[in-house]
């Protein structure tokens, strides 16, 4: 899939002036079309970057940023199988019982915005302000709060086309209180599995979206998926060796990082592979310092992880520390019975290495509710 500049032979050079005229002059017309429309929704663009690399031992591994505006007060949870749960909306809450195990990034202490599970489920939670969950109450299904979404899937899927082929009949209905602080609680979530499936969940206009394809490796906030994937095209026809968006509007960290992601080698180490996508998501990174308390979509990363579907083994770097630290799936007890466990990050410890030894028993969190 690397790209590569297509250069014409001398043979195959368009010849008539006439032809060029008028190539030139709809390319230029395209071009000015493009950068405006992208300009107009540069101002609707918000926060956080995540891509699904496949290594040259078809291998899968996700990275993302956390781009966001204030501390987001994240700490890691294990949770075990057969753990039970609600949406956390009250008596018409839905209710399960956690199939599978997973380790987990929390927001505020209200919501699971980031984890993978040990079947090799990864879930990615990011902003997106164009969200719109319709009236929960008037659907008549079961409630469930927005801090749980991601942790639903989790708990009750092993793969993509699992969690597609069941969340479409819409089990639930997302309630979405304002976040510790009154901003806006609006997300879309993107899931990715040990086979390099990638499906992107929306809520728009009242109606879920789907987007079911393992070529959707990357995602960042606004515009919805299907316009991102339209400015993309326009930047695919430009090509990445000759200009590529710099602003860190999101519609711009799509296009840059789709054609960085397409056009970095598949290698085959397991140590090279995570360090290829740590540089990648590093790359596509916010400054710490640049934020605008008005508009989230212009906001510092302030952690980062790196997650492999195949060792179910999950990097985490913050931004506040000098070392990168991770945890293996395998080494936690995730199983039936097992008390849930957290690692607390509020001190912003420094840590390195395989850390799932210092996980302590805590009770889970509330889900984010009115």
């Amino acid at each position: 899939m690397n790209r590569k500049a297509r250069i014409w032979p001398k043979t195959q050079q368009p010849q008539s002036r006439h032809y060029n005229y008028h190539c030139h002059h709809s390319l230029h017309l395209s071009i000015f079309l493009a950068v405006a429309l992208i300009f107009l929704i540069g101002f609707q663009a918000h926060a956080c970057t995540r891509i699904l690399y496949e290594t040259g031992t078809n291998n899968y591994i996700v990275g993302r940023t956390m781009d966001w505006y204030d501390d987001t007060k994240t700490d890691l949870w294990a949770f075990p199988r057969s753990l039970k749960r609600d949406g956390g909306c009250g008596s018409n809450s839905i209710t399960w019982t956690s199939k599978y195990g997973s380790l987990v990034a929390d927001i505020y202490n209200t919501g699971t915005v980031d984890g993978i599970n040990d079947a090799g489920l990864i879930v990615n939670v990011l902003y997106l302000s164009e969200s719109d969950y319709g009236d929960a109450k008037a659907s008549g299904r079961p409630l469930l709060s927005i801090g749980a979404w991601g942790q639903y899937i989790l708990d009750n899927y092993a793969t993509v086309a699992e969690a597609v082929n069941s969340l479409k009949k819409e089990p639930f209905s997302i309630v979405a209180p304002p976040l510790p602080g009154g901003k806006a609680a609006s997300g879309h979530v993107a899931i990715a599995d040990t086979s390099g499936d990638s499906a992107i969940f929306e809520y728009i206009e009242g109606k879920l979206v789907t987007h079911h394809n393992r070529a959707y490796v990357v995602m960042t906030n606004s515009p919805p998926f299907n316009e991102q994937l339209a400015i993309d095209s326009y930047w695919k026809s430009v090509g990445g060796m000759k200009f590529l968006p710099g602003t860190h509007r999101a519609s711009d960290r799509f296009a840059r990082i789709s054609w960085n992601l397409d056009a970095t080698p598949k290698v085959d180490s397991p140590e090279r592979a995570i360090a290829t996508v740590f540089s990648l998501i590093r790359h596509i990174s916010v400054p710490l310092g640049i934020v605008d308390p008005e508009k989230p979509n212009l906001s510092s990363t302030l952690w980062r992880t790196v997650a492999d579907t195949k060792a179910r083994r999950y990097y985490f770097e913050s931004v506040l520390t000098p070392a990168v630290f991770w945890v293996d799936l395998e080494k936690l007890n995730l199983k039936e019975g097992a008390k849930p466990t957290k690692l607390d990050l509020s001190s912003n410890p420094i840590l390195s290495g395989e850390v799932s030894s210092k996980f302590t028993p805590t009770e889970p969190f509330p889900f984010l509710s009115e």
